[in-house]
């Protein structure tokens, strides 16, 4: 037979539910949403603009109620690594309320090989778990109510997987163009340091109302934020990158954003080709933008070698933590667009989720 590729077996759910599908017997389980963007409500994974899959929504909050969504039949006798981000919104305990089960199709038999133990933080988390089956088999996802103050939200966004274990995909050494913050700065240098500086840290930002609570990357590594409690109204810091090797055609520069905060000023991307004084802008955003990390996207040219540079400017009040994380460089024009721009400001219908 054809060779099995594991790109089959992971989604997104931007378009649909790729080849995962739910056992109506069970009733509606996992419904695919996408949350209206606004500063109170986290997006989704993939891009803070698009869509997430949410069990124990306002139509199937009930105590025993249950939700199960299969995965595609994987071949025994594999290594596997699945990875997956999910987020928790509720109550005081929820440990349970999601779990990973490996359905063994010829002895009809689940072995649970995964569970959710912490609390509601709701924020994206990443999990990953390495299995291998002798036979044939399923990874279902599984969303359990037991009782009222067990029943918060369960999101769950970008299952992937891959061949080999964990671990030895842990051991593959990032692209030249990627740069997640968890060991060092990379390629980037401040421009100076101090107090109006970028700083690396992992977790919530010491000031309440604004900043992220975790990373894009995990949920519990590390990203950069300048804090502006320690900064002046219009006090700049710039992360600027080491030369980087131009090429004739267009590159792709993603990255992933966090604006949250009722003081927030501005954060920009600029070029700076060598020999050149000017400073070129790319991308740039203005006031409060959302609660969770939104992606940038940046299509750009240059020929010669060039640094690129973030620079955030600290906004009105202490309430204008900026963050950034996860920047990757690729070569040749973005595959998507960016996404549209809004303006700061509250919408009119705060918490809306479209269904």
């Amino acid at each position: 037979g054809t060779p099995f590729n594991p790109a089959n077996a992971g989604c997104n759910f931007e378009e649909d539910l790729c080849n995962f599908y739910q056992d109506h017997k069970d009733g509606p389980g996992w419904s695919r949403v996408k949350v209206k963007r606004n500063v109170y409500r986290a997006g989704d994974h993939t891009t803070g603009f698009g869509y997430y899959l949410l069990a124990n929504t306002k139509f199937t909050s009930q105590p025993e109620y249950i939700g199960r969504l299969y995965g595609p039949t994987l071949p025994g006798n594999l290594q596997f690594c699945l990875r997956f981000y999910y987020a928790l919104y509720g109550f005081f305990k929820m440990s349970g309320t999601l779990a990973v089960y490996i359905f063994e199709e010829n002895h009809v038999v689940q072995e649970k090989i995964w569970s959710v133990l912490d609390s509601p933080k709701g924020v994206w988390t990443q999990a990953e778990i390495s299995f291998k089956k002798p036979m044939p088999c399923k990874v279902v996802f599984v969303s359990w109510c037991k009782s009222f103050w067990d029943c918060g939200l369960v999101a769950l966004d970008d299952v992937s997987l891959s061949l080999g274990s964990c671990q030895a995909a842990d051991m593959l050494l990032p692209s030249p163009g990627e740069c997640t913050f968890e060991k060092d700065e990379c390629v980037f240098t401040q421009k100076k340091r101090g107090r109006g500086s970028w700083h690396r840290k992992r977790g919530p930002t010491p000031t309440s109302y604004t900043g992220p609570k975790g990373d894009h990357t995990t949920g519990v590594g590390y990203y950069m934020y300048i804090e502006a409690s320690n900064m002046v109204y219009g006090q700049r810091a710039y992360l600027v990158s080491r030369s980087l090797r131009g090429t004739s055609g267009k590159q792709c520069l993603t990255f992933f954003y966090h604006m949250y905060g009722a003081g927030t000023g501005l954060l920009s991307v600029y070029l700076k080709k060598e020999g050149d004084d000017e400073e070129i802008p790319l991308w740039r955003r203005t006031g409060e933008q959302s609660i969770s990390w939104l992606r940038g996207l940046i299509e750009y040219e240059s020929d010669t070698n060039y640094q690129i540079i973030f620079e955030a400017i600290r906004g009105v009040s202490i309430r204008s933590d900026t963050a950034i994380d996860d920047i990757l460089f690729q070569a040749g024009p973005c595959l998507e667009v960016e996404e549209i721009q809004f303006s700061s400001g509250y919408p009119d219908s705060l918490n809306e989720i479209e269904y």
